[in-house]
Formats: structure tokens, sequence, C-alpha cells
């Protein structure tokens, strides 16, 4: 009798292939992103540095990674430190449906980033493919104020990439992999936030 514990070798090799890609995408951000992700997260840094605040926005799978990011500024990440201000412009139910049912929810960002931002914050723009419309208004919104802006996209990064002033494109053709190194890439930058602080805040990293 045939042992069923056994995994057949087809059903395997999918769950194989799945995984080879997406450490080829993270190896491909350690080829050719690595110069981005330190770029981006210096920036982070001295937004924080500055006592200005994060603002984040992103739909589906961008949302949790807003959310995600911001929690973790705002509560710690892996030491215990200071709380630092980070707003994900996605958790707000009434706020959302509010906004979508009265503006549009093309104007769901750009609205709330009206209401909270200041000159000198920074918004992170996340989409997975740089064309989401109610993250691209958000971004021009938040560049009239006077925010900086930071696009964590995939795919060809456009329009959102070239509309930020700073952008970290993950190589990559497949939704899954790139909300996979968008996660990775809000890690490593949580992690520079915790050694800047360990350097002595804000001192460290030319800030």
């Amino acid at each position: 009798m045939a042992d069923q514990s056994q995994t057949p070798k087809d059903a395997i090799e999918p769950l194989r292939s799945s995984l080879e890609e997406h450490l080829q995408t993270i190896q491909s951000l350690i080829s050719t992103k690595l110069e981005d992700i330190e770029r981006t997260g210096r920036l982070i840094c001295r937004t924080l540095a500055a006592g200005n605040k994060i603002l984040l926005c992103g739909n589906g799978g961008s949302a949790a990674d807003a959310q995600h990011i911001a929690a973790e500024l705002v509560g710690r990440y892996e030491q215990q430190r200071q709380a630092f201000p980070a707003i994900a412009l996605t958790t707000d139910s009434s706020a959302l449906t509010a906004l979508s049912n009265d503006f549009g929810y093309d104007e769901v960002f750009a609205r709330q980033i009206l209401g909270l931002a200041r000159k000198g914050d920074l918004s992170i723009a996340i989409s997975t493919s740089g064309k989401s419309p109610n993250i691209v208004k958000a971004v021009l919104e938040a560049k009239r104020i006077g925010c900086q802006t930071l696009a964590l996209t995939g795919f060809s990064g456009e329009p959102l990439a070239s509309l930020c002033d700073v952008a970290l494109v993950v190589p990559s053709e497949r939704t899954s992999r790139v909300q996979e190194a968008h996660i990775t890439i809000g890690h490593v930058w949580c992690e520079m936030v915790d050694s800047a602080v360990s350097a002595g805040f804000p001192g460290e990293l030319g800030l």
C-alpha cells in the first residue's frame, strides 16, 4: 500500500517554483536596489529626525503594508524606543466610506492628505503597478502642500515613480512577488530607524 503521507512530486514543484521566484526577486533587490533602499530609508530617518510625520497609503495588499509599516513606527520594530508619528490613511472606515461616497474613490487619500499633511511631512505611496489613480492623486496633493514623496512600486512603476521625489521599484512583473518585496523593504526601513535610535538619533547616517 502506498504511503499516503508522501506528497506527490507534481504537487511540490509549483511550491518550489513560487519560493524560488520569491528568492530571485529578493536577490534582484540585493543586486540592483540596495542604494535605493538605503536612500529611501535615510529619507524616512531624516523626516522623523526633523519632527515631521509619515503618511502612508495603498490599496488592498498595499493598504495592509501601509498599516504594517505605520504600526511599527508608532509602536516598535525590534527594540524599545520612542514612538514616531506615522499614519496609515487606510484605517478609518468612516473617513474612507464618507470620502468615497462624497468625493469619489479616486479622492479617498488625497482628501486625507489635504487635511492631515503639512510641509516637510513624507508621503509614502504604495502601489504594485504604479497606476492606481487614488494613489497618484494623493501624491499630487502631497507635492502641492510641500510634502516629500516616496513611491514604493513594481512593474514599470509608472506614472507613480516619476511623480515622486524618490522611487523604489521592485524588479518584478508579478503582483505577489512585488508585495512580498515591499514588506521586506518596510522591515529594512524599520531596522534603519532602530539603528538610528541606537546610534544617537538623529546624529547618525549623516542626518
